[in-house]
């Protein structure tokens, strides 16, 4: 188990300098390239963050053999992003959720859909027939994923008032965006090695000390594969940009949910949804209910702290510990 313990902090700590860079090059790449800022947050950022849950769910689905930490992963990243939300806030004068455009409420919306999607598989998957051996609502939540961009995207270009398109760029612009994009690809194939061994060593100190893979899945491995979204959360605070800040935490809630059906595509022992434990439901309502939370706060936008958080952020922390909490009793 130290042989373990030991790679899995050295895997754990590549995923968070790689990631790191990854995601500010990844910003580099949408700024010299023209995309804009929704994209950034919601796509660009999303996915990039989400890179080491992606590597670590298709590993711990086939390779690994345990989907239960594929989803606890998951569910676990989402419930770790809404906490960076109150670890953040902790560090603004004015409630976070204040200072952010309330378009951000679709994207929670949408997470909230795909949560509830997911939920139902979990429940129905076991009475319900596969298309091969992938659930049917695997389908739909991709569905549900492209609709949500789609819809996103087209709120926000209603907002934006319209700006002229450049015609072309310096050519030292192009230099430093091939630069980006080269030194992106190098940091993405760190990221995703690293990724790729952790469900392994994970197992293995789960097994070691007599844990659940859905109990360690959601809460060590999940706080793992959240760092990069942690990092790029504390860069985004230090340049102001808090929508993108939001957007990239929310659009990786998205995108983790996207994920659980691309595990579903590699597990090809059956439907994910009817291997994994229904002790994910837990964490599926603690997620919604966060969700709902941070909506809420963005739809009212609260002045006034509490313990150096604004009440939503209050209540996200507690919903959080309430799980900790939950899965400990029960797992």
């Amino acid at each position: 188990m130290a042989i373990d313990f030991v790679f899995f902090i050295l895997c754990a700590g590549l995923v968070v300098l790689s990631g790191s860079r990854l995601a500010f090059h990844g910003d580099r790449i949408a700024e010299l390239s023209g995309l804009g800022r929704v994209w950034v947050g919601l796509i660009l950022m999303a996915a990039v963050t989400s890179l080491p849950e992606l590597v670590t769910g298709i590993s711990s689905v086939a390779f690994v053999g345990q989907p239960d930490l594929a989803a606890g992963d998951v569910f676990g990243s989402c419930v770790f992003n809404l906490l960076i939300l109150s670890i953040i806030d902790a560090r603004v004068r004015q409630p976070i959720t204040s200072l952010v455009k309330p378009g951000h409420v679709v994207a929670g919306f949408y997470g909230i859909i795909l949560l509830a999607v997911a939920g139902v598989a979990i429940v129905l998957a076991p009475n319900i027939g596969s298309i091969g051996w992938v659930s049917p609502f695997s389908l739909l939540i991709a569905a549900v994923y492209a609709l949500a961009i789609w819809s996103v995207f087209h709120y926000e270009k209603r907002k934006q008032s319209a700006e002229a398109q450049q015609e072309g760029r310096p050519v030292e612009q192009q230099k430093e965006l091939r630069k980006s994009l080269r030194i992106y690809a190098m940091n993405a194939v760190v990221v995703m090695g690293a990724a790729f061994f952790l469900p392994h060593f994970g197992d293995g100190i789960a097994k070691g000390v007599g844990l659940e893979a859905s109990f360690f899945g959601t809460l060590f491995l999940a706080a793992t594969t959240s760092l990069p979204e942690l990092v790029v959360s504390i860069s985004a605070l230090r340049l102001r940009s808090y929508d993108m800040l939001v957007g990239n935490l929310l659009g990786s809630n998205i995108f983790n949910i996207l994920i659980l059906a691309l595990d579903d595509v590699f597990y090809t022992q059956g439907s994910l949804f009817s291997a994994i434990s229904p002790l994910h439901l837990v964490s599926i309502l603690a997620v919604a209910a966060m969700t709902a939370v941070a909506g809420l706060g963005i739809f009212i936008k609260p002045q006034k702290k509490f313990w150096r958080m604004g009440a939503d952020t209050v209540v996200i922390s507690l919903i959080y510990l309430a799980l900790v909490a939950v899965l400990y009793f029960v797992h």
